[in-house]
Protein backbone atom coordinates (compact mmCIF):
# COMPACT_ATOMS: atom_id res chain seq x y z
CA UNK A 1 0.00 0.00 0.00
CA UNK A 2 2.02 2.96 -1.23
CA UNK A 3 -0.91 5.29 -1.34
CA UNK A 4 -1.24 8.07 1.18
CA UNK A 5 -4.66 8.86 2.60
CA UNK A 6 -5.93 12.05 4.20
CA UNK A 7 -7.73 10.00 6.83
CA UNK A 8 -7.83 6.36 7.86
CA UNK A 9 -10.97 5.39 9.78
CA UNK A 10 -10.79 2.30 12.01
CA UNK A 11 -13.99 0.51 12.98
CA UNK A 12 -17.34 0.59 11.15
CA UNK A 13 -19.44 1.66 14.13
CA UNK A 14 -22.11 4.23 13.44
CA UNK A 15 -20.02 7.23 14.51
CA UNK A 16 -17.04 6.16 12.40
CA UNK A 17 -19.26 5.53 9.36
CA UNK A 18 -20.96 8.93 9.61
CA UNK A 19 -17.54 10.59 9.81
CA UNK A 20 -16.08 8.67 6.86
CA UNK A 21 -19.19 9.65 4.87
CA UNK A 22 -18.92 13.34 5.81
CA UNK A 23 -15.17 13.43 5.10
CA UNK A 24 -15.55 11.64 1.75
CA UNK A 25 -18.27 14.08 0.68
CA UNK A 26 -15.79 16.85 1.57
CA UNK A 27 -13.39 15.41 -0.99
CA UNK A 28 -10.88 13.88 1.45
CA UNK A 29 -9.23 10.60 0.51
CA UNK A 30 -10.52 8.07 3.06
CA UNK A 31 -9.53 4.48 3.81
CA UNK A 32 -11.92 2.69 6.17
CA UNK A 33 -10.85 -0.56 7.87
CA UNK A 34 -12.41 -2.89 10.40
CA UNK A 35 -10.99 -5.94 12.16
CA UNK A 36 -14.42 -7.62 11.96
CA UNK A 37 -15.89 -9.21 8.84
CA UNK A 38 -19.18 -7.30 9.28
CA UNK A 39 -20.24 -3.65 9.41
CA UNK A 40 -21.32 -1.87 12.57
CA UNK A 41 -18.64 -2.56 15.20
CA UNK A 42 -20.23 -2.10 18.60
CA UNK A 43 -23.40 -0.80 16.96
CA UNK A 44 -24.10 -3.78 14.68
CA UNK A 45 -27.47 -5.55 14.34
CA UNK A 46 -27.42 -9.34 14.88
CA UNK A 47 -29.59 -12.10 13.48
CA UNK A 48 -30.83 -14.79 15.84
CA UNK A 49 -27.94 -17.19 15.28
CA UNK A 50 -25.39 -14.40 15.87
CA UNK A 51 -27.31 -13.34 18.98
CA UNK A 52 -27.25 -16.90 20.36
CA UNK A 53 -23.57 -17.27 19.57
CA UNK A 54 -22.74 -14.04 21.37
CA UNK A 55 -24.78 -14.62 24.53
CA UNK A 56 -25.26 -18.40 24.78
CA UNK A 57 -22.07 -19.85 23.35
CA UNK A 58 -22.86 -21.74 20.19
CA UNK A 59 -26.20 -23.24 20.95
CA UNK A 60 -28.87 -23.23 18.32
CA UNK A 61 -31.78 -20.86 18.92
CA UNK A 62 -35.10 -22.62 19.61
CA UNK A 63 -37.26 -23.19 16.53
CA UNK A 64 -40.35 -21.50 18.00
CA UNK A 65 -38.64 -18.09 17.69
CA UNK A 66 -38.83 -18.30 13.90
CA UNK A 67 -36.25 -17.78 11.19
CA UNK A 68 -32.85 -16.38 12.22
CA UNK A 69 -32.61 -14.01 9.27
CA UNK A 70 -35.90 -12.29 10.16
CA UNK A 71 -34.14 -10.83 13.21
CA UNK A 72 -32.06 -7.64 13.25
CA UNK A 73 -31.28 -7.05 16.92
CA UNK A 74 -29.43 -3.78 17.53
CA UNK A 75 -26.58 -3.98 20.00
CA UNK A 76 -26.90 -0.22 20.63
CA UNK A 77 -30.65 0.40 20.21
CA UNK A 78 -31.54 4.05 19.52
CA UNK A 79 -34.40 5.93 17.85
CA UNK A 80 -33.81 9.18 15.99
CA UNK A 81 -35.70 12.42 16.51
CA UNK A 82 -37.59 13.16 13.26
CA UNK A 83 -36.23 16.73 13.06
CA UNK A 84 -33.07 15.97 15.03
CA UNK A 85 -29.45 16.54 14.16
CA UNK A 86 -28.81 12.99 12.92
CA UNK A 87 -31.64 13.25 10.38
CA UNK A 88 -30.15 16.58 9.22
CA UNK A 89 -26.76 14.88 8.78
CA UNK A 90 -28.41 12.05 6.80
CA UNK A 91 -30.06 14.61 4.49
CA UNK A 92 -26.91 16.76 4.20
CA UNK A 93 -24.96 13.70 3.00
CA UNK A 94 -27.87 12.43 0.86
CA UNK A 95 -27.57 9.05 2.55
CA UNK A 96 -31.38 9.03 2.93
CA UNK A 97 -31.64 7.51 -0.55
CA UNK A 98 -30.21 4.24 0.79
CA UNK A 99 -32.53 4.03 3.81
CA UNK A 100 -36.23 3.63 4.56
CA UNK A 101 -37.62 4.99 7.81
CA UNK A 102 -40.83 4.44 9.66
CA UNK A 103 -42.28 6.52 12.47
CA UNK A 104 -42.17 5.08 16.00
CA UNK A 105 -45.61 4.52 17.56
CA UNK A 106 -45.25 5.76 21.10
CA UNK A 107 -43.23 7.84 23.53
CA UNK A 108 -43.93 7.23 27.22
CA UNK A 109 -42.69 8.21 30.65
CA UNK A 110 -42.79 6.21 33.88
CA UNK A 111 -44.27 8.12 36.78
CA UNK A 112 -45.30 6.87 40.23
CA UNK A 113 -45.39 3.24 39.13
CA UNK A 114 -47.39 3.83 35.94
CA UNK A 115 -46.61 4.36 32.25
CA UNK A 116 -48.02 7.55 30.69
CA UNK A 117 -47.88 8.97 27.17
CA UNK A 118 -45.54 11.98 27.13
CA UNK A 119 -47.57 15.17 26.59
CA UNK A 120 -45.65 17.44 24.22
CA UNK A 121 -48.06 20.27 23.39
CA UNK A 122 -50.48 22.51 25.27
CA UNK A 123 -53.41 20.42 24.02
CA UNK A 124 -51.85 17.14 25.14
CA UNK A 125 -51.00 18.67 28.53
CA UNK A 126 -54.69 19.35 29.09
CA UNK A 127 -55.58 15.71 28.44
CA UNK A 128 -52.73 14.07 30.33
CA UNK A 129 -53.55 12.01 33.46
CA UNK A 130 -50.02 12.84 34.67
CA UNK A 131 -51.28 16.08 36.19
CA UNK A 132 -54.20 17.39 38.24
CA UNK A 133 -56.51 20.09 36.89
CA UNK A 134 -54.66 23.17 38.21
CA UNK A 135 -51.26 21.75 37.30
CA UNK A 136 -52.56 21.13 33.76
CA UNK A 137 -53.42 24.81 33.37
CA UNK A 138 -49.98 25.88 34.60
CA UNK A 139 -48.28 23.33 32.34
CA UNK A 140 -50.36 24.48 29.38
CA UNK A 141 -49.16 28.07 29.89
CA UNK A 142 -45.57 26.88 30.03
CA UNK A 143 -45.99 24.79 26.85
CA UNK A 144 -47.51 27.76 25.03
CA UNK A 145 -44.54 29.94 26.09
CA UNK A 146 -42.14 27.28 24.74
CA UNK A 147 -44.09 26.81 21.47
CA UNK A 148 -44.18 30.57 20.83
CA UNK A 149 -40.59 31.25 21.94
CA UNK A 150 -38.46 32.61 19.11
CA UNK A 151 -34.85 33.43 19.89
CA UNK A 152 -34.77 36.30 17.41
CA UNK A 153 -38.02 37.90 18.57
CA UNK A 154 -37.77 39.55 22.03
CA UNK A 155 -41.58 39.93 22.17
CA UNK A 156 -41.79 36.18 22.79
CA UNK A 157 -39.26 36.20 25.66
CA UNK A 158 -41.58 37.54 28.38
CA UNK A 159 -38.72 39.72 29.60
CA UNK A 160 -36.36 36.78 30.25
CA UNK A 161 -32.92 36.19 28.78
CA UNK A 162 -32.90 32.40 28.54
CA UNK A 163 -29.15 32.38 28.00
CA UNK A 164 -28.92 33.67 31.60
CA UNK A 165 -32.05 32.45 33.39
CA UNK A 166 -31.63 28.88 34.67
CA UNK A 167 -34.15 26.17 33.83
CA UNK A 168 -35.08 26.05 37.51
CA UNK A 169 -35.86 29.79 37.52
CA UNK A 170 -37.89 29.57 34.31
CA UNK A 171 -39.98 26.66 35.60
CA UNK A 172 -40.50 28.42 38.97
CA UNK A 173 -42.13 31.28 37.07
CA UNK A 174 -44.88 28.87 36.01
CA UNK A 175 -45.15 27.20 39.42
CA UNK A 176 -44.84 23.66 38.06
CA UNK A 177 -44.51 20.81 40.56
CA UNK A 178 -41.61 18.33 40.76
CA UNK A 179 -43.65 15.66 39.06
CA UNK A 180 -44.21 17.80 35.95
CA UNK A 181 -40.61 19.03 35.95
CA UNK A 182 -39.47 15.39 35.99
CA UNK A 183 -41.22 14.39 32.77
CA UNK A 184 -40.48 17.71 31.02
CA UNK A 185 -36.76 17.48 31.79
CA UNK A 186 -36.25 13.77 31.12
CA UNK A 187 -38.92 12.64 28.65
CA UNK A 188 -39.29 15.80 26.54
CA UNK A 189 -35.97 17.62 26.82
CA UNK A 190 -34.18 14.24 27.13
CA UNK A 191 -31.73 15.30 29.83
CA UNK A 192 -30.00 12.30 31.38
CA UNK A 193 -29.85 13.64 34.96
CA UNK A 194 -30.94 16.75 36.87
CA UNK A 195 -27.88 18.96 36.29
CA UNK A 196 -29.79 20.83 33.57
CA UNK A 197 -31.91 22.59 36.24
CA UNK A 198 -28.97 24.83 37.16
CA UNK A 199 -27.95 25.55 33.55
CA UNK A 200 -29.34 28.26 31.22
CA UNK A 201 -32.93 27.49 30.18
CA UNK A 202 -32.33 28.12 26.47
CA UNK A 203 -31.00 24.58 25.88
CA UNK A 204 -34.05 22.97 27.54
CA UNK A 205 -36.49 25.18 25.62
CA UNK A 206 -34.76 24.31 22.32
CA UNK A 207 -34.90 20.59 23.18
CA UNK A 208 -38.62 20.83 23.99
CA UNK A 209 -39.28 22.65 20.71
CA UNK A 210 -37.36 19.97 18.80
CA UNK A 211 -39.49 17.29 20.44
CA UNK A 212 -42.77 19.06 19.61
CA UNK A 213 -41.71 19.83 16.01
CA UNK A 214 -40.57 16.23 15.49
CA UNK A 215 -43.86 14.97 16.91
CA UNK A 216 -45.85 17.19 14.52
CA UNK A 217 -43.80 16.01 11.56
CA UNK A 218 -45.39 12.58 11.07
CA UNK A 219 -48.59 13.08 13.07
CA UNK A 220 -47.67 9.84 14.84
CA UNK A 221 -47.64 9.01 18.52
CA UNK A 222 -43.96 9.90 18.99
CA UNK A 223 -41.29 12.28 17.68
CA UNK A 224 -39.02 9.38 16.68
CA UNK A 225 -38.25 7.52 13.48
CA UNK A 226 -36.29 4.30 13.02
CA UNK A 227 -34.88 2.60 9.92
CA UNK A 228 -36.53 -0.51 8.51
CA UNK A 229 -34.30 -3.56 9.19
CA UNK A 230 -32.68 -1.88 12.20
CA UNK A 231 -29.73 0.41 12.82
CA UNK A 232 -27.27 -1.95 11.12
CA UNK A 233 -28.55 -0.32 7.91
CA UNK A 234 -27.00 3.03 8.83
CA UNK A 235 -23.29 2.10 8.79
CA UNK A 236 -23.83 0.28 5.49
CA UNK A 237 -25.60 3.28 3.96
CA UNK A 238 -22.69 5.54 4.94
CA UNK A 239 -20.24 2.96 3.58
CA UNK A 240 -22.05 3.10 0.21
CA UNK A 241 -21.95 6.87 0.33
CA UNK A 242 -18.23 6.92 1.07
CA UNK A 243 -17.60 4.50 -1.81
CA UNK A 244 -19.53 6.77 -4.21
CA UNK A 245 -17.11 9.57 -3.24
CA UNK A 246 -14.04 7.39 -3.72
CA UNK A 247 -13.60 6.08 -0.17
CA UNK A 248 -12.07 2.59 0.18
CA UNK A 249 -13.46 -0.05 2.55
CA UNK A 250 -11.61 -3.08 3.90
CA UNK A 251 -13.31 -5.47 6.32
CA UNK A 252 -11.69 -8.40 8.12
CA UNK A 253 -8.34 -6.60 8.61
CA UNK A 254 -6.82 -8.07 11.78
CA UNK A 255 -4.59 -6.13 14.18
CA UNK A 256 -4.89 -2.67 12.69
CA UNK A 257 -1.91 -1.05 14.41
CA UNK A 258 -1.63 2.73 14.38
CA UNK A 259 1.94 3.88 13.63
CA UNK A 260 3.51 7.08 15.01
CA UNK A 261 6.62 9.12 14.21
CA UNK A 262 9.25 10.20 16.79
CA UNK A 263 7.11 13.18 17.80
CA UNK A 264 4.08 10.98 18.51
CA UNK A 265 2.15 12.08 15.41
CA UNK A 266 0.24 9.48 13.46
CA UNK A 267 1.86 8.38 10.16
CA UNK A 268 -0.14 5.33 9.12
CA UNK A 269 -1.83 2.05 9.99
CA UNK A 270 -0.31 -1.41 9.61
CA UNK A 271 -2.33 -4.57 9.01
CA UNK A 272 -1.07 -7.95 7.78
CA UNK A 273 2.44 -6.60 7.26
CA UNK A 274 1.42 -3.67 5.06
CA UNK A 275 1.31 -0.04 6.11
CA UNK A 276 -1.08 2.52 4.66
CA UNK A 277 0.16 6.08 5.21
CA UNK A 278 -2.14 8.81 6.44
CA UNK A 279 -2.26 12.25 8.03
CA UNK A 280 -5.07 11.54 10.51
CA UNK A 281 -6.74 8.55 12.17
CA UNK A 282 -10.36 8.38 13.28
CA UNK A 283 -11.37 5.38 15.41
CA UNK A 284 -13.45 3.95 18.21
CA UNK A 285 -11.83 3.51 21.66
CA UNK A 286 -10.93 -0.17 21.06
CA UNK A 287 -8.29 0.72 18.45
CA UNK A 288 -6.26 3.07 20.67
CA UNK A 289 -6.87 1.72 24.16
CA UNK A 290 -3.82 3.57 25.58
CA UNK A 291 -5.38 6.94 24.68
CA UNK A 292 -8.76 6.49 26.43
CA UNK A 293 -10.05 6.14 29.97
CA UNK A 294 -12.99 4.25 31.38
CA UNK A 295 -15.79 6.60 32.47
CA UNK A 296 -18.66 4.25 33.24
CA UNK A 297 -20.51 1.10 32.39
CA UNK A 298 -23.79 0.43 30.58
CA UNK A 299 -26.08 -2.42 31.65
CA UNK A 300 -28.63 -3.79 29.23
CA UNK A 301 -31.27 -6.52 29.04
CA UNK A 302 -32.45 -7.76 25.63
CA UNK A 303 -35.80 -9.57 25.57
CA UNK A 304 -37.65 -11.41 22.83
CA UNK A 305 -41.42 -11.34 23.44
CA UNK A 306 -44.65 -12.38 21.74
CA UNK A 307 -46.65 -9.26 22.67
CA UNK A 308 -46.40 -5.48 22.91
CA UNK A 309 -45.32 -3.88 26.19
CA UNK A 310 -48.41 -3.67 28.45
CA UNK A 311 -49.99 -0.21 28.94
CA UNK A 312 -48.46 1.26 25.77
CA UNK A 313 -51.62 1.28 23.70
CA UNK A 314 -50.50 -1.79 21.76
CA UNK A 315 -47.55 0.15 20.29
CA UNK A 316 -45.33 -1.96 18.03
CA UNK A 317 -42.43 0.44 18.54
CA UNK A 318 -42.04 2.49 21.68
CA UNK A 319 -39.67 4.29 24.02
CA UNK A 320 -40.33 4.56 27.74
CA UNK A 321 -38.10 6.80 29.82
CA UNK A 322 -37.90 6.12 33.55
CA UNK A 323 -36.50 9.29 35.18
CA UNK A 324 -33.82 8.54 37.83
CA UNK A 325 -35.86 10.14 40.62
CA UNK A 326 -38.68 7.66 40.08
CA UNK A 327 -36.31 4.84 41.05
CA UNK A 328 -34.04 6.68 43.49
CA UNK A 329 -31.12 6.43 41.03
CA UNK A 330 -28.47 8.81 39.70
CA UNK A 331 -29.26 8.10 36.04
CA UNK A 332 -32.34 7.44 33.94
CA UNK A 333 -33.42 4.02 32.68
CA UNK A 334 -34.63 3.50 29.12
CA UNK A 335 -37.00 0.91 27.66
CA UNK A 336 -36.97 0.48 23.88
CA UNK A 337 -39.21 -1.84 21.88
CA UNK A 338 -39.44 -2.57 18.18
CA UNK A 339 -40.93 -5.43 16.19
CA UNK A 340 -41.85 -6.94 12.87
CA UNK A 341 -43.41 -3.59 11.87
CA UNK A 342 -39.84 -2.25 11.45
CA UNK A 343 -38.66 -5.59 9.98
CA UNK A 344 -36.40 -6.44 12.92
CA UNK A 345 -38.24 -9.61 14.01
CA UNK A 346 -40.62 -12.17 12.48
CA UNK A 347 -44.35 -11.41 12.52
CA UNK A 348 -45.76 -11.60 16.03
CA UNK A 349 -42.37 -11.13 17.74
CA UNK A 350 -41.19 -8.04 19.63
CA UNK A 351 -37.70 -7.10 20.77
CA UNK A 352 -37.40 -5.05 23.93
CA UNK A 353 -34.32 -3.53 25.55
CA UNK A 354 -33.89 -2.12 29.04
CA UNK A 355 -30.77 0.02 29.40
CA UNK A 356 -29.16 2.17 32.05
CA UNK A 357 -25.83 3.47 33.26
CA UNK A 358 -24.74 0.76 35.73
CA UNK A 359 -24.46 2.07 39.30
CA UNK A 360 -23.76 -1.23 41.09
CA UNK A 361 -22.04 -4.54 40.39
CA UNK A 362 -25.45 -6.21 40.04
CA UNK A 363 -26.79 -4.91 36.73
CA UNK A 364 -29.47 -7.61 36.52
CA UNK A 365 -31.14 -6.42 39.71
CA UNK A 366 -30.63 -2.76 38.72
CA UNK A 367 -32.56 -3.38 35.49
CA UNK A 368 -35.45 -5.11 37.27
CA UNK A 369 -37.82 -2.06 37.39
CA UNK A 370 -37.58 -1.78 33.60
CA UNK A 371 -37.85 -5.53 32.99
CA UNK A 372 -40.96 -5.65 35.20
CA UNK A 373 -42.72 -3.35 32.71
CA UNK A 374 -42.28 -5.85 29.86
CA UNK A 375 -44.65 -8.59 31.00
CA UNK A 376 -43.89 -12.20 29.95
CA UNK A 377 -40.71 -12.70 27.91
CA UNK A 378 -39.77 -15.66 25.68
CA UNK A 379 -36.02 -15.15 26.12
CA UNK A 380 -33.85 -12.64 27.95
CA UNK A 381 -30.13 -11.83 27.65
CA UNK A 382 -27.99 -9.57 29.83
CA UNK A 383 -25.08 -7.51 28.58
CA UNK A 384 -22.74 -4.94 30.09
CA UNK A 385 -20.02 -2.90 28.43
CA UNK A 386 -17.56 -0.29 29.63
CA UNK A 387 -17.80 3.28 28.37
CA UNK A 388 -14.59 5.04 27.34
CA UNK A 389 -13.71 8.56 26.34
CA UNK A 390 -10.51 9.88 24.76
CA UNK A 391 -7.80 11.51 26.88
CA UNK A 392 -5.39 12.36 24.05
CA UNK A 393 -4.80 15.78 22.51
CA UNK A 394 -5.77 15.43 18.82
CA UNK A 395 -3.86 18.58 17.83
CA UNK A 396 -0.65 16.83 18.94
CA UNK A 397 -1.11 13.25 17.68
CA UNK A 398 -3.78 13.64 14.93
CA UNK A 399 -5.85 10.82 16.48
CA UNK A 400 -9.59 11.45 16.71
CA UNK A 401 -11.28 8.94 18.99
CA UNK A 402 -15.04 8.65 19.47
CA UNK A 403 -16.69 8.19 22.87
CA UNK A 404 -18.42 4.91 23.65
CA UNK A 405 -22.20 4.87 23.24
CA UNK A 406 -24.22 5.85 26.32
CA UNK A 407 -27.39 4.26 27.70
CA UNK A 408 -29.85 6.64 26.00
CA UNK A 409 -32.27 5.13 23.48
CA UNK A 410 -32.18 8.15 21.17
CA UNK A 411 -29.36 9.61 19.11
CA UNK A 412 -29.13 13.11 20.52
CA UNK A 413 -25.84 12.63 22.45
CA UNK A 414 -24.24 10.36 19.82
CA UNK A 415 -24.53 12.90 17.04
CA UNK A 416 -23.14 15.74 19.19
CA UNK A 417 -19.93 13.67 19.55
CA UNK A 418 -19.77 13.09 15.77
CA UNK A 419 -20.23 16.79 14.96
CA UNK A 420 -17.59 17.82 17.52
CA UNK A 421 -15.15 15.31 16.04
CA UNK A 422 -15.90 16.52 12.51
CA UNK A 423 -15.11 20.10 13.55
CA UNK A 424 -11.87 19.01 15.26
CA UNK A 425 -10.78 17.05 12.15
CA UNK A 426 -11.70 19.68 9.53
CA UNK A 427 -11.82 22.96 11.43
CA UNK A 428 -15.36 23.66 10.19
CA UNK A 429 -18.94 22.87 11.13
CA UNK A 430 -21.33 20.60 9.22
CA UNK A 431 -23.97 22.58 7.34
CA UNK A 432 -27.22 21.46 8.95
CA UNK A 433 -29.55 23.92 7.23
CA UNK A 434 -31.29 21.29 5.10
CA UNK A 435 -34.74 20.66 3.69
CA UNK A 436 -36.15 18.26 6.27
CA UNK A 437 -38.83 16.96 3.92
CA UNK A 438 -36.09 15.00 2.12
CA UNK A 439 -36.31 12.31 4.81
CA UNK A 440 -39.79 10.91 4.86
CA UNK A 441 -41.09 8.01 6.87
CA UNK A 442 -43.17 5.25 5.38
CA UNK A 443 -46.77 5.03 6.46
CA UNK A 444 -48.35 1.74 7.50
Amino acid sequence: MDEEYDVIVLGTGLKECILSGLLSVDGLKVLHMDRNDYYGGESSSLNLIQLWKRFRGDDKPPAHLGSSRDYNVDMIPKFMMANGTLVRVLIHTDVTKYLSFKAVDGSYVYNKGKIHKVPATDMEALKSPLMGLFEKRRARKFFIFVQDYDESNPKTHEGMDLARVTTKELIAKYGLDDNTIDFIGHALALHRDDRYLDLPALDTVKRMKLYAESLARFQGGSPYIYPLYGLGELPQAFARLSAVYGGTYMLNKPECKVEFDDEGKVIGVTSEGETAKCKKVVCDPSYLSNKVRKVGKVARAIAIMSHTIPNTNDSHSVQIIIPQKQLGRRSDMYVFCCSYSHNVAPRGKFIAFVTTEAETDHPESELKPGIDLLGAVDEIFFDTYDRYEPVNEPSLDNCFISMSYDATTHFESTVVDVLNMYTMITGKAVDLSVDLSAASAAEE
